[in-house]
């Protein structure tokens, strides 16, 4: 398995311009938010577990064993980051079909499109997820881990993912030069 720094050095050399970064802030939470409406139908209630059973809940449940198996402070934040998405799915689930649907479809659609906007106006180059599928779930990892670099939280890692994205987009690079 990739280290926390393998992964966010490899998503972060898709991601070098800032305004893209910007647009991923904006955009991929309300990807995840989406996710967990959309996937809060069906429900399914045992007498014996306090929580409805979901396949949000089984999504969710999947990636933050994977984020805390990468590192287990990040894992923890997006624990309660994807706690909140989970509630605010459950709670619209219930809703009439209308409001659940389109509430999911309208931050999904919307999500993707500063999503493009970010890789076609800013960044020109296809998403992360196009050459790796396992991009998609560590660009809410990348987003929170750039969030809490902001802070200052662990300059060493923010640092050593610096260094390596900035050879990877170097490495890539040079294979897509013509000889």
């Amino acid at each position: 398995m990739k280290t926390l720094t393998d992964q966010l050095a490899q998503y972060a050399s898709y991601h070098r311009d800032r305004r893209n970064i910007i647009t991923h802030f904006v955009g991929i939470p309300m990807i995840v938010l989406a996710l967990a409406i959309l996937l809060s139908r069906p429900q399914w209630s045992l007498t014996s577990v306090p929580l409805a059973l979901s396949p949000a809940l089984l999504l969710f449940g999947c990636a933050t064993v994977y984020y805390v198996a990468l590192d287990v402070a990040l894992g923890l934040v997006m624990a309660v980051f994807s706690a909140a998405c989970l509630t605010a799915g459950a709670w619209l689930a219930h809703r009439s079909t209308p409001i659940w649907a389109g509430c999911g479809a309208a931050l999904f659609i919307v999500g993707w499109i500063f999503q493009f906007v970010g890789h076609m106006a800013y960044e020109h180059r296809k998403p992360a997820f196009a050459d790796d599928v396992i991009g998609l779930v560590i660009g809410p990892l990348f987003v929170l881990a750039e969030i809490l670099f902001g802070f200052g939280w662990r300059r060493a890692l923010r640092d050593s993912v610096e260094r390596r994205a900035a050879a990877l987009r170097d490495s890539q690079h040079d294979r897509h030069q013509p000889i």
